[in-house]
């Protein structure tokens, strides 16, 4: 059976979320997000301490939540890119709070320190795929994840350009797919970094 404070609790971090998600860290208000949970702002006091300490709740389930639908696979980035891509379709909220974070709390150098276990052994990973002749060497590990984690942000809700959307033609999708698919093995693959064709996966 579910007790009442659970389900408190996750009404309280579903509204945060939505708060958060739009209006970011400043313009979020406490006394809104209780209402909206229906929850004792005293209470939620008690949980997480303060405005900040609701956040970092917030935005360690999201990234929970996106680091388990999307399993890392360094043996294929392409493949990685693609599921990014339909998660920030599925879940956009992940994607607008990494842009809360950037500008409010990391406005310059590596973001994944503010982002507890976003990048947790994936650096490393990707240097054994280099070893392992699954990526191109030559590129830092750290750039590789950055320039995987940038393509498959090409089409999401913080776009300069387009951002798709889940109501999209199904053709749109699969177009974009295929592109992200296509550049980033010809980026990162070995055979491309050698200047020959990416090899098929």
């Amino acid at each position: 059976m579910v007790r009442d404070g659970d389900a408190s609790r996750r009404r309280l971090l579903a509204a945060a979320t939505a708060e958060f998600a739009e209006r970011g860290i400043a313009g979020a208000r406490v006394d809104r997000i209780a209402a909206t949970a229906e929850v004792n702002k005293q209470q939620m006091y008690a949980w997480f301490g303060s405005k900040d300490g609701l956040y970092d709740a917030v935005l360690a389930q999201q990234l929970g939540r996106i680091l388990d639908a999307v399993p890392f696979t360094p043996d294929d980035l392409p493949g990685y890119a693609v599921a990014l891509y339909d998660s920030y379709l599925t879940d956009p909220e992940m994607i607008r709070l990494v842009g809360v974070t950037r500008l409010e709390r990391a406005p310059a150098g590596d973001l994944t320190t503010a982002l507890p276990g976003h990048s947790d052994g994936k650096h490393e990973a990707i240097a054994q795929a280099q070893r392992d002749g699954l990526v191109v060497e030559g590129i830092e590990p750290a750039d590789v994840y950055a320039l995987v984690i940038g393509l498959a942000g090409s089409w999401s809700p913080l776009s300069g350009t387009w951002a798709a959307s889940p109501a999209d033609p199904r053709a749109d999708h699969e177009r974009r797919r295929a592109a992200l698919r296509a550049t980033v093995a010809r980026a990162l693959s070995p055979d491309a970094g050698r200047g020959g064709a990416a090899r098929p996966r």
